[in-house]
């Protein structure tokens, strides 16, 4: 599975599908960006009042899907999520294009939205608001660290005799099994 992604045939690697629920409630999956990963696991940023936030910040557990359509390949991982530490979330913040960051300030995500004026509106206060200045990373606005307990390699095969590579975590090693398509 050591094949190389072609970016011309997909554009955004960092692209995935992202698993939370509330307890006792269905699912609800999302599409979020992929911006780190290390021993430590995989992060994404938010704002911690949109639903997948309230839904972290309730139930730490979420799945995330990478799905690679031009080289048939997806990685699932499951696993515990935590916040990152306020200092990594102010590193990220301030990478960002300046847009991107009145946008966090400016955007009340996943509440209902009146009128596309509000938004705009919300936006030009904000700007002006931070109108020559350093834009600070919001208290609403943090990360997510995914810790894996389960990671799945699997690539499409003829006839759907898929290869499919599981790892589960134990302890401090990792348990890796071949399984059936």
């Amino acid at each position: 599975m050591a094949e190389k992604i072609d970016r011309a045939l997909v554009p955004d690697v960092s692209a995935m599908s992202l698993a939370t629920s509330e307890a006792g409630g269905p699912p609800s999956v999302r599409i979020v960006l992929l911006k780190g990963f290390d021993d430590q696991g995989f992060v994404f940023y938010t704002n911690l009042e949109s639903r997948k936030g309230k839904h972290l910040l309730a139930q730490p557990k979420a799945a995330l899907c990478f799905y690679w359509p031009p080289i048939d390949i997806q990685v699932r991982i499951e696993g515990n999520a935590t916040r990152v530490m306020d200092a990594e979330a102010d590193v990220y913040f301030a990478s960002r294009p300046r847009p991107s960051q009145i946008g966090a300030w400016a955007s009340r995500q996943s509440e209902p939205l009146d009128t596309p004026a509000s938004l705009e509106e919300r936006v030009a206060r904000h700007e002006k608001e931070f109108e020559g200045r350093d834009v600070p990373r919001p208290d609403f606005w943090s990360g997510f660290r995914v810790w894996p307990e389960r990671i799945e390699f699997w690539k499409n095969r003829p006839n759907r005799l898929h290869e499919r590579h599981l790892y589960t975590r134990a302890g401090d090693r990792w348990k890796i099994e071949t399984l059936y398509p």
